[in-house]
């Protein structure tokens, strides 16, 4: 019997521990590795960015509002103005009617003046009139 360490019997456990080692040694680390990525990720880190973040680009955010609302402005009041135009043309097409009844009326004034000028002269109203030299 061997009582060194270098025997047959001492390198088959130790080639049987080295897997077993290997595991263990595995487990380990991951645990390791679990814990720095639970403390690097903690709600307090996580909030810590979060607050950075809020920090940096709010500021932006503020003068992107701030364009938005006075282009929302400009953009209501041209609107404002298109909408007010168009109904200004809408007007000025149903109107249309109105002006063709004023053109008849002034085109009856306008008998109604030669008839009474004619009639003024001595003319009767059933004899043409002369041309008028204005």
């Amino acid at each position: 019997m061997q009582t060194s360490g270098s025997g047959p019997r001492n390198r088959a456990v130790a080639t049987m521990e080295e897997p077993e080692m290997q595991l263990k040694g595995k487990k380990v680390t991951d645990k390791f590795t679990e814990s720095v990525y639970v403390l690097a990720n903690e709600p307090s880190v996580a909030l810590y960015r979060l607050q950075e973040h809020v920090r940096r680009s709010l500021p932006e955010l503020a003068q992107h509002k701030a364009d938005m609302q006075r282009w929302e402005e400009q953009s209501q009041g041209a609107i404002y103005t298109v909408e007010y135009a168009c109904s200004a043309v809408k007007n000025l097409v149903d109107s249309s009617v109105y002006f063709r009844s004023v053109e008849g009326l002034l085109k009856q004034a306008i008998s109604i003046r030669d008839h009474m000028n004619a009639t003024a002269q001595g003319h009767s109203p059933e004899e043409p009139l002369p041309p008028s030299s204005a």
